[in-house]
This record gives structure tokens, sequence and C-alpha cells, in this order.
């Protein structure tokens, strides 16, 4: 029996299983994902970037939320996982001849970042500052790790 590999191309695999995934989202978080309108954007279609770095003492986490008020912003933890969500409001315009049109798109998001053991959950902070909104995340004092010094030994 010969197997040949099938290319991906003509392949409907990696649009089924996009579309399984938004299935998903819509199961899980109702209206929060609903199907995007005509022009491919839709409640659901943006989410923002997130950077994670770390320093002795932290865990800082950046969401870049552009265009959003930090009220409109929910920071939380729950079971060793930090949350952001929240609702972007975005103004289009867009003209053509005689005629003139204002869409405005209102879109909820949402990102869940696991948190590794030794963070203090309870003295998480968060600032805003032009549309980038910085968590930092300090570690308990006993979970800053040891620097243990390699002793080189020689082979008798």
């Amino acid at each position: 029996m010969s197997h040949t590999l099938m290319p991906w191309r003509g392949s409907h695999l990696l649009e089924d299983a996009r579309k399984e995934v938004d299935d998903v989202f819509r199961r899980v978080f109702g209206s929060m994902a609903e199907t995007a309108g005509s022009e491919g954007l839709g409640p659901a279609a943006w989410s923002p970037r997130v950077d994670m770095s770390e320093t002795d003492t932290a865990l800082i986490v950046k969401a870049d939320v552009p265009g959003v008020d930090p009220k409109d912003v929910d920071i939380s933890i729950r079971d060793g996982t930090l949350m952001i969500k929240g609702e972007k409001k975005e103004e289009r315009e867009q003209k053509k001849r005689n005629f003139h049109r204002m869409e405005r798109f209102v879109g909820h998001f949402f990102r869940a970042i696991p948190l590794p053991a030794g963070v203090d959950e309870d003295n998480i902070s968060a600032s805003s500052t032009h549309g980038v909104i910085t968590v930092t995340i300090p570690k308990k004092p006993g979970s800053v790790a040891k620097k243990i010094a390699v002793r080189s030994e020689t082979c008798p």
C-alpha cells in the first residue's frame, strides 16, 4: 500500500478548524463572539496585543489598547490567570462619490494569561499611558531565584 502526502492547497482543513474555534467562542462567550459584519470586522474581530517580560522582582504585562478608555478595561485574577477584558469603541468614516457613511464599531475583547507560581496576587497594580495598559505583578519574596555557583572539579 502506497501512502501519499496530500497538499494543503485545496484542502479545507484549516478553514474547518477556524470555523470550529469560532463556534466554540460563540458558545462560550455568546454575543461577545458574534459573527463578523460584511467588511470582516465584527464585535470579536479585535484583540489587544500583549507583551510579557520579567525582572528579578516582578512580571510585567503590557497590553496595547489604543483608543480604549482605561475605565472600560477590567483586570482581574482568577485561578492563577490574569484576565484583561473590556470594550473597544471605534469610529470609522468612509466617503465615496455622492455617498457619506459613518460607522461605529463596538467590540469586546478578552485575554487570559496564565501566571507562574510564586507571584503576589494581592499586590498587583495597573496603569495606563498612551493606549498601553501596564500590569505589574510582583513576585513573592521567597520565590526570587537564588543563583547557585558551579564549582569546577578536576577528575583524578
